[in-house]
């Protein structure tokens, strides 16, 4: 993550005192490097305070899962947790999941946890929190946790299965084949169901049954269509309530990129090279790839009616003032753990070719890195750097 949560001071437009209200400068270690394009000005944040509760099941209860369920329980929602092995024994063994706040208070926060989707049963939000190829072995089991009214707000990086989902146009409902081979995941999910949401806090499963929340609060949402609803507006409100970031945005798709244009590049060089955010985006080489790799993403973007006012040297710029920090990919290699290559940067390769757009820069570091995920789900190695 290069903190991507923008100095609202930075936003042009008839939203941005509102927009600057709603995120505050949650981005310290580098004020105003980044900024929300124009489009994605939320028409509206948070709906009525005074909305009941929901009911919630997280599925992938990991780092980022387990944050925002705790988070949702603290807030007085009723969250349950889908996990497995040692993460979930731990929290059935301490009756919840141990948090570490940005202000490093830490709280045993009471959350009910489960190893299936039938144990946990029927609730009004789905929370999809499972990276992009852990979704297919879920298939048969998620709607076990669906009524007739229940919301899928799915939370994955790069881009996801429902892309193509009313966009409108000559792809419109196409499926990703990259993160979604056959269409498999479309075919399960009614499109009515899902609400897009772009996840920008970091942290990190420091044990079984303990998340460290080490970085962002921001959590974008909106419908498919850029409707603006009741339901998405009280799901909003209530991660609002819970202490997130939660803008209901017109345009969720636009967002996706914005954080995109930095995950395709980063993550695969800090994966393929054991180096850190700061390293990557100064030494020269680096840093000439990953322009390239920003400048092809952006045209592919356009290419699909989505122009970002968010510069490439201002990306660079932004993810050099994040020191020593490790993207998702490198954390995965080094545990010996398949990483989001598909949804990252191999989706990107897939547009470039629905779209014609050429990408070199991006098939190079996209082959790279299915070569080095080969071998770590093959050999089911760790590959770690270490001292000479």
């Amino acid at each position: 993550m290069d903190c991507l949560e923008a100095s609202a001071s930075r936003i042009s437009g008839s939203g941005c005192a509102r927009l600057r209200t709603l995120l505050g400068h949650v981005c310290s270690v580098q004020p105003a490097a980044h900024q929300f394009p124009r489009s994605l000005t939320p028409s509206s944040t948070n709906g009525s305070a005074q909305s009941p509760p929901l009911s919630w099941c997280v599925v992938g209860a990991g780092a980022i899962g387990g944050l925002v369920g705790a988070r949702l329980a603290q807030a007085g929602e009723t969250v349950t947790l889908l996990a497995r092995r040692q993460h979930l024994a731990a929290m059935q063994g301490s009756g919840g999941l141990l948090v570490k706040g940005l202000d490093g208070s830490e709280v045993l926060v009471p959350v009910r946890a489960v190893s299936s989707c039938a144990e946990a049963g029927p609730v009004d939000v789905v929370v999809v929190a499972l990276k992009a190829h852990q979704i297919l072995p879920m298939l048969e089991e998620l709607p076990k946790l669906f009524h007739s009214d229940t919301i899928v707000l799915s939370m994955q990086n790069g881009l996801p299965w429902w892309y193509f989902l009313k966009h409108g146009g000559p792809l419109h409902g196409r499926a990703l084949n990259s993160v979604d081979p056959d269409g498999r995941i479309l075919a399960a999910i009614d499109p009515e169901r899902i609400v897009g949401c772009v996840p920008y806090p970091a942290a990190h499963l420091r044990a079984p049954g303990e998340v460290q929340h080490t970085e962002g609060t921001l959590l974008p949402l909106g419908e498919l269509d850029g409707k603006v609803t009741p339901r998405v507006q009280r799901v909003s409100a209530s991660l609002v309530r819970a202490g997130f970031k939660a803008p209901v945005l017109e345009n969720i798709r636009a967002n996706i990129w914005v954080k995109l244009l930095g995950n395709l590049c980063f993550n695969p060089i800090a994966a393929l090279t054991h180096s850190t955010l700061d390293v990557i985006a100064t030494y020269p080489p680096s840093v000439t790839m990953v322009r390239a790799s920003m400048e092809e993403a952006a045209a592919i973007a356009r290419s699909l009616g989505v122009t970002l006012d968010v510069t490439v040297e201002r990306r660079i710029a932004g993810a050099a003032k994040v020191k020593g920090h490790k993207p998702s990919t490198l954390q995965d290699v080094e545990a010996g753990k398949p990483t989001e290559v598909d949804a990252l940067i191999v989706a990107v390769v897939e547009l470039a070719e629905l779209t014609g757009t050429p990408a070199p820069t991006i098939r190079t570091l996209a082959a790279c890195m299915q070569l080095l995920n080969k071998t770590v789900e093959e050999k089911g190695v760790r590959i770690q750097s270490s001292p000479a």
